[in-house]
């Protein structure tokens, strides 16, 4: 099941954190040609300048012969016909005015321009008295806010930069959740036009759960002395697949109804387009020219599917189902 940009987010999460070690990293012919080029290029006295855009990404000299004796030992093994190694949790990229993956940054600003187009077409389509509109566009906004930081994060991979792209991310996760809930369940504020199921106390009740989950899961990973990927990744799936499985329940035919889509119509009302939100396995291998790997693919891939997610919440926005029968 692949639901929204939500689900290749998920996806995105998976990738293998790069502050732990691996084989590349850890081979001896690697740690010797570092060792050998912080002594010619790093000497404490003067060391050799870095160009203007590693100093503005914050790269330092053991940082640059990093880069450099992996590049090495890649070309090596690839003359040899040996496999190509991960190096700090992530493969070897040809970076480009000091991004480290210049395709996922690429591609992530690919994914914050869906999102802003969509807000957009939220801001320009749906009314302003339709109690989902806001919801909608803060949605919008938590997505962009995301996109930004993986952008980030993808341009220099620092501890800071790694927690704000995660921690984005969750946050745009869980708020799809927040206000998946809200929609299915009709928990939004009363209006006059648009036919209600107003639970003005649940509304409340759910903004603080998720509210606090956020601040817990955030506090959690920031007081920790080591970064729990595992946790990380098992709070975003179990949070981003109860938020998949709500819209699947939206889809189901109409003689199998698990939510009552709109409150103003019979349990069994089903529109045209609730098919949509089912319409929509990670894998790893070295990038392809030593730019593009599956992590930037995946990132490309969410950029339609944000398009036409859109598109289906302006859609039942506008459904006749909101309205007030008379």
């Amino acid at each position: 099941m692949r639901l929204p940009a939500l689900s290749l987010l998920l996806l995105c999460l998976t990738r293998s954190p790069a502050v732990l070690a691996s084989s590349g990293d850890r081979a001896q012919g690697f740690r010797d040609c570092v060792s050998t080029c912080e002594r010619q290029l790093c000497p404490a006295s003067s060391p050799i300048p870095l160009s203007f855009a590693l100093r503005l990404t914050r790269w330092t000299c053991t940082d640059d012969c990093k880069y450099r004796c992996m590049h090495m030992v890649t070309d090596a093994a690839i003359k040899h016909g040996a496999p190509v190694e991960q190096y700090y949790g992530k493969w070897p990229f040809w970076r480009l005015a000091g991004m480290q993956e210049p395709a996922s940054v690429l591609f992530s600003v690919f994914n914050f321009v869906a999102h802003f187009n969509g807000a957009r077409k939220i801001l320009r389509r749906v009314p302003d008295g339709h109690p989902m509109k806001k919801f909608y566009l803060v949605f919008a906004l938590a997505s962009m806010n995301a996109w930004v930081w993986s952008s980030v994060f993808h341009t220099r991979d620092l501890p800071t930069t790694e927690k704000l792209d995660y921690f984005s991310a969750a946050l745009a996760i869980l708020y799809a959740l927040y206000y998946t809930v809200i929609r299915l369940f009709h928990l939004y504020p009363t209006t006059t036009t648009i036919a209600h199921s107003p639970r003005s106390g649940t509304h409340v009740l759910w903004t603080l759960l998720c509210t606090i989950a956020f601040l817990a899961h955030i506090s959690y990973l920031s007081l920790l002395p080591r970064f729990d990927y595992a946790y990380n990744i098992a709070f975003n799936l179990a949070v981003g697949m109860t938020h998949n499985l709500l819209w699947l329940g939206y889809a189901l035919p109409a003689s199998a109804p698990l939510v009552r889509r709109f409150p103003g119509q019979a349990r069994g009302y089903r529109p045209r387009h609730a098919y949509k939100p089912a319409a929509l396995e990670l894998f790893d291998f070295p990038p392809w020219a030593r730019a593009v790997d599956a992590h930037a693919l995946w990132h490309l891939a969410t950029v339609p599917i944000a398009v036409y997610w859109y598109d289906f919440l302006v859609e039942d926005a506008l459904d006749d189902g909101w309205r007030v029968k008379q």
